[in-house]
């Protein structure tokens, strides 16, 4: 899974998933590009990483502000030409389909779906002229089975899956590559904060009974982005113990 001479764009790399993907890619060989709207831990993600040696572009961002981000990928390309984009930033807003207001289900929707779209649609010419690039996107358990008081979150993850397939439909004559993660129950900010009454039931029907590392998943991602996955696209990939299954 040798990433050497490969820059990666990380959403999300200052916690959880995106780190684990932004430390396992470094590990591999792989330049990086990190963008996290976390002032506290992008820096610290960043810097320790550029310790080991690494090229490490960190820029902290509010991703849904898409004029700003637009305008950052264009300073980015100046500097570096990305070659793997693992979109990876997200959040959630609970909510049953009656309690769940209007703004709160665009948010999760534009985060996890517009942002991938926007940043596949910046990348993908340039990965496209060069005949070589690997999209890889998160998606969720819920994106494929749904949750209940989770209407916003399961439909964006659905969503990611289905702009996943498309990419892949419209890159792969340019042999660029476009797959999914489909991550259960992770240890990450949030799950860690999630009460144990929530947790225990989900690790009760999880296969291997427990809960999953970020750096499984981020193992997975740098297996997609690699030419070991070169003839893997338009897939999804479970990583979740045996969960949803």
């Amino acid at each position: 899974m040798d990433l050497s001479g490969r820059t990666a764009l990380i959403t999300g790399a200052g916690q959880g998933i995106g780190e684990a993907c932004a430390r396992i890619f470094a590990e591999r060989g792989a330049r990086l590009v990190l963008l996290d709207k976390n002032k506290e831990t992008l820096p610290y993600v960043a810097d320790s990483i550029a310790e080991q040696g690494t090229p490490v572009i960190a820029r902290i961002i509010d991703l849904t502000h898409t004029v700003a981000l637009k305008r950052l990928i264009k300073e980015i390309k100046k500097h570096a030409f990305i070659d793997i984009l693992v979109n990876n930033a997200g959040f959630d807003r609970p909510g049953t389909t009656p309690k769940i207001e209007k703004k709160q289900f665009n948010e999760v929707m534009g985060i996890h779906v517009v942002i991938p779209f926007l940043l596949s649609k910046w990348l993908l010419p340039e990965m496209k002229s060069q005949r070589w690039g690997r999209i890889i996107n998160i998606s969720s358990v819920y994106g494929t089975s749904g949750a209940k008081g989770e209407v916003a979150y399961s439909t964006a993850k659905a969503a990611v899956i289905g702009l996943t397939k498309t990419l892949a439909r419209e890159a792969g004559h340019d042999n660029v590559t476009v797959n999914a993660i489909v991550p259960g129950l992770i240890r990450t900010p949030p799950i860690i904060q999630m009460p144990d009454r929530h947790k225990e039931p989900i690790i009760h029907q999880t296969l291997l009974r427990r809960i999953g590392e970020p750096e499984e998943v981020a193992r997975v991602a740098a297996f997609l982005a690699s030419e070991d996955a070169s003839y893997i696209t338009g897939t999804t990939i479970t990583v979740s113990g045996g969960w949803g299954i």
